[in-house]
């Protein structure tokens, strides 16, 4: 896996991916940023969000469970210190939306995205306490 970030201007930068895909990255107004973009410490909450979604939904998936909507709900804590400002806390909230759905396969689906498959929790669990809860609509 291979990624490119490339200075635009200020504290603006675009960040490719090896798949293509890109993202624009910017500083706070404070550092001299233009708010042009995420902060990259966001990114890495979008991408724990993205990453154990996409377990849970796979997992749904293959337990044939009727889906409508799902999204997580994501908050972090940073250390107070003046650098770095590490996360220190993550809690996610799973939302899974559907008529019929099991709650214990609801369950089953987080509870092995958070403590089998998801990549980046695997990488922040031994530094950040990472939590988790979920709920089920109808």
């Amino acid at each position: 896996m291979k990624a490119r970030v490339k200075w635009v201007e200020g504290m603006a930068f675009m960040a490719e991916s090896d798949s293509g895909h890109g993202i624009m990255i910017d500083g706070s107004p404070d550092i001299g940023g233009r708010n042009l973009g995420v902060r990259p410490m966001e990114m890495v909450l979008m991408g724990l969000g993205g990453c154990t979604a996409i377990d849970v939904m796979v997992i749904l998936g293959k337990q044939r469970q009727p889906v409508e909507d799902c999204w997580i709900e994501l908050e972090a804590d940073r250390a107070a210190v003046a650098a770095p400002k590490v996360f220190t806390k993550i809690h996610l909230h799973y939302v899974v939306k559907g008529t019929g759905l099991d709650p214990k396969q609801v369950e089953r689906a987080v509870k092995l995205s958070a403590e089998k498959y998801c990549s980046v929790s695997a990488m922040l669990k031994d530094s950040v306490a990472i939590s988790y809860d979920f709920e089920v609509r109808a």
